[in-house]
């Protein structure tokens, strides 16, 4: 196999990487796990046709929480439906509009779920009349039936999922090839190999849409980036990855996350990881005003920009030597807020990775992020990794 670097950037073949360094991140591999078939799409243009044809089919409106009627339905006694002013026919909340309507007055929805319709609507209705904030925002759906997609408060200010998608498409095209960005290959752990080269089914790709949602990752990975050198002499590679989320009936924020990494295996885990950067944005007033002006702009910059100081930085932090004897270790990472505990196991980790002590900021990074993945406790773990964020970055 050819050796790859930032000169010879174009993989036409698996490429050796190292994963035992960096972070890894499995925000990819929860949404993967949990995704059934529908919600999984095999190209950016899918992706976007579903999510655009339901928005046209939607409409949003503000009207008086007090005007809403809540009543069970005539032909299901157990299922409720909204009488709204300036519509004929009542409309049908969904599960998660529901849950939303309950939150909006103060009422526990699983325990509201439980209740008789007629009981339960008895309860919403008292919830609107009082409801201080007086008026809400609706988004209503015509998909065969009036459907309530959301309700949320009347200063929600909504992303589409759609202008998300269309954003990313500016950049990745189709998401599948036809541009540098695409669905990531998988790592083959017999050999220790990233194959950016793999098939998009249902089961390999990263891009998902629900009712209430949309997520996507894609990936750099056939331009290899080579930022120094492992132990064994071998280039340490990398490619340029990010993912995206939206919920336009306010399940969750926009984000943005981009980042370098080793490789991606095969339930969509991202393995060594650096540099990782996230962007959000609550829906609220002026959300759509700042994600024509912060996000979409820094999703475009991130995609064109060099890797220049990305590898430069790691350079920096390689050559930067701040411990050669123990002494020094301890000294170096006692003074940054580790304990004496951390501080032994830190030194361990680098010992046992990397066949000798740490000297470099490099060294010691790669044993903060190693010490960080044994532990299960999400903040100790989100703690030490901005520890070892922060070194990097002081290297530079």
């Amino acid at each position: 196999m050819t050796t790859l670097t930032s000169n010879n950037p174009s993989a036409r073949s698996a490429f050796k990487v190292d994963i035992t360094r960096g972070e890894r991140i499995g925000r990819v591999s929860s949404e993967w796990f949990s995704r059934p078939d529908d919600e999984r799409f095999l190209s950016l243009s899918d992706l976007y046709d579903t999510v655009r044809s339901r928005a046209e089919r939607a409409h949003a409106r503000t009207i008086e929480s007090a005007a809403i009627r809540v009543e069970a339905t005539r032909d299901n006694a157990e299922r409720l439906e909204l009488v709204v002013p300036g519509q004929r026919q009542a409309i049908a909340p969904t599960h998660w509009s529901y849950g939303q309507l309950c939150s909006l007055v103060g009422a526990p929805a699983t325990y509201m779920r439980q209740l008789p319709a007629p009981l339960a609507a008895i309860n919403l209705q008292h919830g609107l009349l009082n409801h201080r904030a007086e008026l809400v925002k609706t988004l209503e759906m015509d998909d065969g039936r009036l459907e309530l997609r959301a309700v949320t408060g009347p200063e929600y200010g909504r992303i589409w999922d759609h202008e998300l998608v269309s954003s990313v498409m500016k950049i990745a095209g189709n998401g599948t090839g036809d541009t540098m960005w695409k669905v990531p290959g998988v790592l083959d752990w017999a050999t220790m190999t990233h194959n950016p080269f793999v098939d998009i089914t249902k089961d390999t790709t990263t891009l998902y849409a629900s009712d209430r949602d949309v997520f996507l990752f894609l990936v750099d990975d056939t331009h290899p980036i080579e930022a120094g050198r492992l132990p064994n002499g071998g280039p340490d590679l990398y490619f340029r990855g990010f993912y995206a989320w939206n919920s336009e009936v306010g399940s969750k924020t926009l984000g943005i996350a981009s980042f370098y990494l080793r490789a991606v295996c095969a339930n969509r885990n991202l393995w060594g990881t650096e540099n990782f950067e996230e962007i959000t944005i609550r829906h609220s007033k002026f959300a759509a005003q700042r994600f024509a002006h912060e996000a979409a702009p820094a999703l475009t910059s991130f995609a064109n920009s060099s890797p220049a100081p990305f590898i430069a930085g790691i350079k920096a932090a390689r050559e930067r030597i701040v411990a050669r004897k123990e002494d020094d270790r301890e000294t170096f990472l006692r003074r940054r807020g580790f304990s004496k505990s951390e501080t032994g196991k830190v030194i361990e980790m680098v010992l046992s990775e990397e066949g000798r002590p740490p000297e470099s900021v490099f060294d010691f990074v790669q044993g903060i992020t190693a010490l960080a993945r044994t532990k299960t406790n999400q903040d100790t773990r989100l703690e030490l990794e901005g520890k070892a964020k922060k070194l990097l970055e002081s290297a530079s």
